[in-house]
Parts: structure tokens; sequence; C-alpha cells
């Protein structure tokens, strides 16, 4: 591997030689840039670390609760997301930040190459994974909500925990394969971690390993976002319906609008944090190029194209990764009551026994007079 560009005391400047060796002339200028620096991952990792344990603390809670039984394929989603997003953060961050800390290049910290092959596969593992999830999750609200019987006799715990491991599993076989050979993992700007090589035109197993990579995530969001729309449709279709009845009326409405902001929350986050990555590997794959190139980063000027493409590609790796941290908020944390609201307005389309949705319907009650009080 090849040393990558020193870092300079400028104010773009800082995430292009966190990795530079350091010399007489500029070692106060490149530990300026390390601290620098390294403040964007330790502040990821921390705040990731935290959302995620919360939310599994909470989904454990509500799990083992015996009026949870009827969300538990639910609840096991968000918490096998969470777990993911956590190990995901916990395996991979701490390697940028000692990197960084060290001010040293790769090679020095990895010259087996080992370490990059292990920091590729947990980016393309912790990276598909939470996508795949995402999906379950969506196709798991759209069968509740527009197939309720089909969905109360056949979505048992055993199903989903199948789907989950089934998800695990296959990611865990797809990111394996560069090390068998199909693809490769390589060192990527400014130096500091590792991801599926897009540039070599002459190995047709990389170009088939990265646009597998990138075609799978743009599938997954694609099922995401047509899940939820679907829901969505039901869920307006349904409000319409029950507009003769005026109590019943406002009390679903509440809990539909809830789910609509939700749904609308998830999708706007996935697309916005995964789209300009996968977008952008497809493009390098097209056009058989590599951010490679950015080697040569520290002498091109601030306006260079050059330079605003590393700057783009980096910024579109954080939201990836910023993902990882936005997961447990948007599914989970922002809306205390979710799980529940979600399950009432399953058992509502579903039409459940008259006594059941009664007591529903006064906790509900209760909630929205202290809501509005």
């Amino acid at each position: 591997m090849r040393r990558w560009p020193q870092c300079r005391d400028e104010p773009n400047g800082t995430e292009a030689g966190a990795m530079g060796q350091r010399d007489n002339g500029t070692g106060r200028a490149a530990e300026g840039c390390s601290a620098v620096s390294v403040a964007f991952p330790l502040t990821m990792m921390i705040t990731g670390v935290v959302g995620n344990a919360l939310a599994m603390l909470l989904v454990s809670r509500s799990y083992r609760a015996k009026e949870s039984r009827r969300k538990r394929s639910f609840l096991l989603c968000i918490g096998s997301l969470a777990l993911t997003d956590l190990l995901g953060q916990l395996l991979t961050s701490p390697i940028v930040i000692s990197v960084y800390l060290s001010d040293r290049a790769w090679d020095a910290v990895d010259p087996s190459g080992h370490l990059c092959a292990f920091f590729g596969f947990s980016m393309t593992f912790f990276g598909l994974c939470p996508l795949f999830i995402a999906s379950a999750m969506a196709v798991e609200r759209t069968l509740a909500i527009r197939a309720p019987h089909w969905y109360a006799s056949h979505m048992k715990t055993r199903v989903t925990k199948a789907v989950l491991l089934g998800i695990w599993l296959a990611v865990f076989a797809f990111a394996l394969l560069p090390v068998a050979g199909l693809g490769q993992y390589t060192l990527q700007w400014p130096g500091t971690w590792c991801f599926i090589g897009t540039g070599d035109s002459q190995l047709t197993g990389s170009l088939f390993f990265a646009s597998t990579f990138a075609v799978l995530g743009l599938l997954s969001l694609v099922v995401t976002v047509a899940c939820n729309l679907a829901t969505i449709e039901a869920l307006v279709s349904r409000c319409r319906t029950k507009a003769t009845a005026s109590r019943s009326s406002k009390q679903w409405g509440r809990i539909a609008t809830e789910t609509l902001i939700q749904l609308l929350g998830i999708m706007c986050v996935l697309s916005a944090c995964w789209s300009p990555l996968l977008i952008t590997m497809l493009k390098m794959i097209f056009s058989h190029t590599s951010f490679e190139r950015c080697k040569g980063f520290s002498g091109e000027a601030p306006s260079s194209e050059l330079h605003k493409e590393c700057n783009f590609f980096l910024t579109a790796v954080r939201l990836a990764s910023l993902n990882q941290i936005l997961d447990p908020w948007v599914y989970l944390l922002l809306r205390k009551i979710l799980l529940q609201k979600f399950c009432q307005a399953a058992n509502a389309v579903s039409k459940c026994s008259n006594n059941e949705w009664k007591e529903r319907s006064i906790t509900l009650s209760e909630e929205i007079r202290r809501t509005t009080a």
C-alpha cells in the first residue's frame, strides 16, 4: 500500500492527510489536522453507541412484557437492527480513531493488509444488513396493514427469527467473497478506512462484486420505499373509510398520522444516507474510475474538480455511516409509543375483538387527553 498525502494546515485539507507521515517541518500542522479530523469519527461512535444501546434496552424491556406478544416480530426487527448498527460502530470506529490519532500511514499500521480486509468486510456486512433489515421491516408493516388476517396466522416469531438469521448469513457470505478472491477491499481516501475497490477494470470479479453491492443496496431501498408507500396508501384509505364514525375516526386518524410521519421519515433518512454512496459507486464502476487518484489530492487547488470529487465521496461515506446513528431514533426513540400505536393500527385493520379494542381505545383516549392538556 502506498502512503497517502501528508496533512496540511488548511481549512479543507484536514481530512486529506491525517495519515501522512510527520516530519520536522510539518509536525504541528499534522498534529492539528489529526486533532480536528478525529473529532468526527469519535463523535459518531459515541452517539451511535449510546443511541443503539438505549434502543436495545427499550426493545428488551418491551419484548419481555406480556402485552407485547402481538408486536414481537416488529420488536425483533428493531432489536436486530439496533444490534447490527451497534456492532458496526464498535468494530469499525475504533480502527478509524486509532489510525487518526497515530498520525501514521496505513501500511505502517497494517503492513500485512489483513486489517484492511477486515475493515472492508465490516463496512460491507454492517452496511447491507441494516438495509435488508429495514426492507424486511417495511414488508412486515405492509403485510400487517394490507393483509392482517394472513399476517396474524402466518407471521410467527420463529418466521421473523429465520428471516433475520437468513439476512445475516447471506450478507456474511457475500462480504467474504473478496477474501475468496472475487472482488477486493482497498484502502480509500483519506487513508483511514478500507472499502470495496471500484477502479480496476482488468478484474472482472472486482467489478462484479462492487456493482452487486451497489445494486443490492439500491434494490433494498426501492423495496423499502415501495412497501412504505403501500402502507401509507392503505392507512389513508382506511382513514377515509372510518370518516363516518366520528370518535373512531379521530382515534384512527391520530394513529395513522403518527405512523405516516414515521414512514416518511424512514424513507427520507434511508434515501438521503445511502443514495449518494450507492449511486457514486455505480458511476465509478461504469466509468472505470477509482478514488485511488485522491492520493494526489494534496497537490490540488481547493477549487479543483478532483478536490470536489474526493470531498463528495468522503461526505457520501459519512452519510452512510450516519444511518447507523439515526436508525434507533427514527424507528424507536423519537416515538416512545410507536410500538403500541402500530399494534393498534394493525388490530384496527384486522377488526380485532371488541373487548380488546375497547381497552386499547380507553388507553389511547387517556393518552390523547394527556397530550392535549
